[in-house]
Parts: C-alpha cells; sequence; structure tokens
C-alpha cells in the first residue's frame, strides 16, 4: 500500500507553514550545542587539560550521556503536555546556563555534570522536541515536515565547527563555551515569537490527529507490548551508535589514517551538501512510500560508509566516507522522523518516542565509552569501524524484512 503524496510542492508548502517550519529548524539547529559532532570539538583540549585518555574521557562521556538517558525517560513525554513555545523557551535558557557550566568546570567529576546537561538539553529534548512536533503538526507531509526541520542541525554541522575552532584558537575552550552560552541565550526569545499562534496538542482537532497502525493511536504500553518496537530498536540504534562513535574519535582517527585534521574538518561541508538533499529524499520517499518501507536504506548508507572509513587509507576514503554518512543523516533522519507518528499515532507520540530516543541517547553512551576503552586495550579503531559496518549491514537487512511484514499488517487492517 502507498501513502499518497502531499498535493503541495514543496515551496507552497514551506511559505504556508514558514512559522512552524522556522522553529522546528531552530530547534534542530540549537540542539546542535549537545551533539557528539559539536562537543568533539573540544576533545583534544579537554584531554589535555585534565590528563585524559582516550578511554578516561569517553567514559566521563558515557557517564553525563547515560544520565541525560535516564532523565529523558521521564522527561520526553512533556512534549505530550506542554506547547513546544513554552518548553523550548525554557530549554534554552536552561541550555544557555549549562554551556556557562560547561565553560567554568573544574573537575572531571563537574565535566561529567556538564556533558549530562549538555546531552540532555540538546541531542536529548530539543531534538526530540522537534521531530515530534513535526509529527503531529504535519499528518498529511511529516516526510516534508521533518525533512525542513532537520536543516537546522545540517546548518549547525556546515557552520558551528568551523567557527568554533577558529573559536578555540582565539580565546581558549572555556571562551569558546562562553560563546555558546550567549548564542544559546540570544535564541531563546524567537521560540515565542515564531510560535505566537501554535499548533499545539490542544488546538490540533481530533480529526486532525492521525491514527497509526490498525487505525489506532497507541499508547507506550501498548508500543511496548507490541513485537515491531522491540524489532526495530536494534536498528534505530545502530545509526547514532556508530555514528557517535565515529565523529567522538574523529582526531584520533585522522591521526591513524595520517589525514590532515583541518582537511578533515572542511570535510563537513561535503557532509552537509549530501545531507541536505538526501533529507528531502528521505522526507519525499517516506510520505510516497511509506518510511516502514524506506527505513532500511538508514543503517544501509551506515555500512558503506563506516566500511570504506575502516578499509582504505588514501584521503578519498575520508571524503567518500564523509559524503556517505552525510547522505545517512540526511535521509534517516526524515524517514526515522515520520517512522514513529505513522506506526503508533499522534496522540502520545512524545512519551512513545521518548522511549525511542532515550534509548537512543544510552547507545550513543556507549559508543564512545567502549570504543575509547577498546582504543586503550589495543583493538585498533580502524578494526572497529569494520565490525561497525557488519552489524549495520545486518540491521538493514532486518529493516528490510521489517518493512515488509509492516506492509502486510497494514495490508490486513480493516479500512
Amino acid at each position: 500500500m502507498s501513502v499518497a503524496a502531499p498535493p503541495q510542492s514543496l515551496s507552497a508548502f514551506v511559505r504556508a507553514n514558514a512559522p512552524w517550519l522556522g522553529a522546528g529548524a531552530l530547534m534542530t539547529f540549537s540542539s546542535s550545542f549537545g551533539q557528539t559532532f559539536f562537543i568533539a570539538l573540544f576533545a583534544g583540549e579537554i584531554r589535555a587539560e585534565f590528563g585524559l585518555s582516550h578511554g578516561d574521557w569517553g567514559g566521563i562521556y558515557t557517564l553525563g550521556t547515560l544520565m541525560s538517558a535516564a532523565l529523558m525517560m521521564w522527561a520526553g513525554g512533556l512534549t505530550d503536555r506542554f506547547r513546544a513555545r513554552t518548553l523550548c523557551t525554557g530549554l534554552m535558557v536552561v541550555f544557555a546556563l549549562v554551556c556557562a557550566f560547561a565553560a567554568s568546570v573544574w573537575s572531571p567529576a563537574a565535566l561529567a555534570a556538564a556533558v549530562f546537561g549538555l546531552r540532555f538539553c540538546g541531542q536529548g529534548m530539543l531534538y526530540h522536541t522537534a521531530i515530534v512536533s513535526m509529527g503531529r503538526w504535519f499528518a498529511r507531509a511529516r516526510g516534508r515536515a521533518v525533512a525542513v526541520c532537520t536543516l537546522g542541525f545540517s546548518v549547525g554541522e556546515a557552520v558551528l565547527p568551523v567557527l568554533f575552532v577558529a573559536l578555540i584558537g582565539l580565546v581558549g575552550w572555556r571562551g569558546a563555551w562562553w560563546a555558546a552560552a550567549g548564542l544559546a541565550l540570544c535564541l531563546a526569545p524567537l521560540f515565542p515569537r515564531l510560535l505566537r499562534t501554535e499548533r499545539t496538542p490542544r488546538s490540533v482537532p481530533e480529526a486532525e490527529q492521525a491514527a497509526g497502525l490498525r487505525g489506532w493511536h497507541w499508547t507506550r504500553g501498548e508500543a511496548l507490548g507490541h513485537w515491531l518496537f522491540w524489532a526495530v530498536l536494534p536498528g534505530v540504534l545502530a545509526p547514532p551508535v556508530f555514528g557517535t562513535a565515529f565523529f567522538f574519535h574523529q582526531v584520533h582517527l585522522t591521526e591513524l589514517k595520517g589525514w590532515p585534521l583541518e582537511g578533515f574538518a572542511a570535510l563537513f561541508a561535503l557532509y552537509v551538501a549530501v545531507a541536505v538533499p538526501a533529507t528531502f529524499a528521505g522526507g519525499w520517499a517516506a510520505d510516497r512510500y511509506g518510511a516502514a518501507r524506506v527505513l532500511a536504506l538508514w543503517p544501509g548508507l551506515l555500512a558503506v560508509g563506516l566500511g570504506v572509513a575502516g578499509a582504505f587509507q588514501p584521503f578519498w576514503a575520508a571524503a567518500l566516507t564523509m559524503a556517505l554518512l552525510g547522505a545517512m543523516q540526511g535521509f534517516g533522519s526524515a524517514a526515522s522522523g515520520a517512522f514513529w507518528p505513522e506506526i503508533y499515532g499522534t496522540r502520545n507520540l512524545g512519551s512513545i518516542r521518548a522511549l525511542a530516543t532515550s534509548s537512543m541517547v544510552f547507545a550513543t553512551a556507549v559508543g564512545p565509552g567502549v570504543s575509547g576503552w577498546l582504543i586503550d586495550a589495543g583493538v585498533g579503531f580502524e578494526t572497529q569501524l569494520l565490525g561497525m559496518a557488519g552489524w549495520s549491514a545486518v540491521m538493514a537487512a532486518g529493516f528490510a524484512w521489517i518493512g515488509a511484514r509492516v506492509e502486510r499488517e497494514r495490508a490486513a487492517s480493516p479500512g
């Protein structure tokens, strides 16, 4: 069964929904300060100042991220109870305070607390709120909405590494975190402005709430009791956990390969240049064919990208890897964002997706810690990348099977 494509052109869709799409893009952009690609920029300076090994720094990152995942289990459901306008404004003020705390850390324990706050506000709540809002507000074109929304994240990946590497050189790593705090505080007032008239859970008519599989609005308990959630979860976790490990140890990888760090950092522009059209391709495919049918490409692209990084030495391998990972990130963010409301409906979307988000945050905690420990134990990072590629390929095959099962169940459902 095919999902009908939205009748509006993309440009008309964006013009008609600019305030809400802009707010979503601002959420995903703002989440950058708590994402691995951003925090990893400070790794060398932090390790040097506190005398940390790869395993020590990975362990601190793991601890802080695990605490974030635990809190997300409860906090993710707040998106079902509060307006995104109120939630995001408050989150940005807290985020600014956390960035200021990161600039002032004095010990490894304080560093773990800072990582907790950064990961919870950024990777956790802001990104979660953005994707839940798009899935709830745009039932007929959620793939496109998620694609436009995640452009904010792509902009962050393209702009912030270059900007903050330069800032670290000028004012040091602590000064750069103070700059991040100031920027977060400046962004906070934009949410009430963009969402003055907000499409909220309370304002969306019951008839416009989109049901999921079997025509239900699934509860969290029903989702946990169904085979699909547990079958999908390992594949959903593979891209964030392996992608996080890859970017977390990017400095170490460039040293292993002999790639110039400045040249590798410049490849983020290529990463974003591929991610943007891939995002719209993923959104179009999810709206046209259904997210469950196209999700297998997400871990599939990851498998190829990590395989190239692990197997090849020349700098062209770095460029090809970043292009493939950009395609993976773009396509996967749109398709996975559309998947949860497509399967479980929109009424309890925040609490259900919070389970997946907290699991994802937990998984991203495991990646840097385990990979750092393995590096210290003598297991080469290139060998690890090949293992990650193999597991991702298995998950891609699993997603293909799951998509076929979902389509059969959808076809057998009444109506």
